[in-house]
């Protein structure tokens, strides 16, 4: 498959298929190898995108009735690619196909929900003296840079509501993952008018070319906590507008009355899921001193049985971790842990093999001042904390830069809402944790980010409102 993979990935400008002014190498993760070579936009090129989008935005605005119809011919046209797009989205990420295709079908359902959210027209007054009403407009130019775990999902993320919203998008993915979001550029700008849509790859130049732009009036921003703040710095001397999804430390609380038996695969998968490379993962759980042995254990046990592989192996559940540098980050953080009397349960260590396989982890034997707890590691290792007081379970939980999500486990729902609403974090699960839906608004505080996505409240992210005011008078 590789060898098929290794040409023909081209840019997106004003509709029409564009060369790299250079090349650069995309990574296999399964086998460490270069496969691919992604085209390197220039400054100059990225002029002509950023050209090509506000051009394109002074017919796109004038009709929502026709976005919504695009949007929904663009969500369909993904779908018709799901099993080329699922190949490449595995070779160059790691996941398996099965979840690269999830990852693709999920993108166009993203698509279509968003499509059906309504702009809210809202009348203020209406007497003989004044009418007057609030809409929502259009910014611009919107700047949206995706991340290396879910590139096509979160693109999606994006591109729905700057669309819906009449603005026009040159879209830029991380250089780890490039090729799957410049195919969705070609699926998408087939089915839009020439310029709505501009996918561009590069490296962090061409980020940081993006987000000071003068054409750009929003940049939407999913990735890394010091990218964030580098970005936000970028906007400020233009007053651009920002979303900002940065990272996470979730904290699982498990309550004394759960049943290990119970909750154990939930936790297990929301800690591990994408190989635990999720921003809104669970990253640390706290478990009652009575519980801990038995949870530990199971955990453990289905982190031995999981099957790891390249994405194209048949039954593999986790593929590699996506990158060296973070494969590099998660092999130090659990150095780090057994170096501090941590004990792995389960893993611990990478696999002796080709890319960048490392063994489901499971940890014990660690709490605060250890950097794994303390930092978000991204990546297959999972620290199981015990507690003795339940006080001092949610004030370790809060305890950090980060408050994106949390989850309390335990078969009282009153109660463990009550204590889910003690996390100082966007979204507060109970028995569950990744319940995301286009309706739900995900953003969250602290380091993890500035504004929401999804829902009418990430719809509005990409938008300014407008007074109209008519005199009758």
């Amino acid at each position: 498959m590789t060898q098929t993979l290794t040409t023909g990935f081209t840019m997106t400008i004003g509709g029409k298929s564009v060369a790299g002014a250079g090349g650069f190498g995309v990574v296999n993760p399964a086998t460490g190898q270069v496969f691919a070579e992604a085209p390197d936009c220039s400054r100059e090129q990225l002029d002509q995108a950023m050209a090509a989008a506000k051009a394109a935005g002074v017919s796109w605005r004038k009709d929502e009735d026709a976005r919504r119809g695009a949007i929904k011919q663009a969500a369909d046209a993904l779908l018709t690619h799901t099993e080329d797009l699922a190949e490449v989205l595995s070779a160059e990420q790691g996941k398996p196909l099965k979840a690269a295709a999830y990852e693709i079908t999920e993108t166009a359902r993203w698509l279509a929900a968003t499509a059906d959210l309504e702009l809210p027209r809202t009348v203020l007054q209406d007497d003989a003296s004044a009418y007057a009403e609030v809409v929502h407009r259009p910014l611009g130019v919107v700047a949206a840079i995706t991340p290396w775990n879910f590139p096509l999902l979160l693109a999606g993320w994006k591109l729905g509501p700057a669309l819906l919203a009449g603005n026009t998008v040159v879209i830029k993915p991380s250089p780890f993952t490039p090729l799957s979001t410049l195919r969705l550029g070609e699926i998408v700008a087939s089915v839009l008018p020439p310029g709505v849509v501009n996918a561009v790859s590069g490296g962090d130049d061409l980020g940081a070319w993006m987000t000071s732009h003068p054409a750009v009036r929003k940049i939407s921003f999913t990735g890394s906590v010091p990218t964030g703040k580098a970005v936000a710095a970028a906007a400020a001397p233009d007053l651009k507008r920002y979303t900002l999804e940065l990272g996470g430390n979730d904290a699982a609380i498990v309550l004394d009355d759960a049943d290990v038996a119970t909750v154990e695969r939930g936790l297990f998968w929301g800690a591990f899921i994408n190989n635990g490379q999720i921003c809104a993962g669970i990253k640390r759980i706290y478990v009652p001193e009575r519980l801990h042995d038995e949870l530990v254990e199971a955990l453990a046990a289905r982190a031995r049985s999981v099957r790891v592989g390249a994405g194209t192996e048949k039954g593999v559940q986790l593929g590699p971790i996506q990158n060296l540098p973070q494969f590099e980050r998660v092999r130090g953080l659990v150095a780090d842990a057994l170096d501090n009397g941590a004990v792995a349960a389960a893993g611990g260590k990478p696999f002796d093999r080709d890319g960048y396989f490392f063994e489901p982890t499971i940890l014990t034997g660690v709490a605060e001042g250890t950097r794994i707890v303390d930092e978000e590691q991204f990546g297959p290792a999972l620290p199981v904390i015990p507690y003795r007081d339940l006080d001092d379970a949610v004030e370790r939980a809060n305890n950090t830069d980060y408050g994106l999500s949390g989850s309390v486990w335990s078969p009282d729902l009153d109660r463990a809402a009550e204590v889910a609403a003690r996390f100082d974090s966007g979204t507060a699960f109970v028995n569950d944790h990744l319940a995301l839906q286009p309706y739900l608004p995900f953003g969250g505080s602290k380091w993890s980010g500035v504004g929401v996505e999804n829902g009418p409240w990430g719809l509005a992210e990409f938008t300014e409102l407008q007074v109209i005011y008519r005199n009758r008078k």
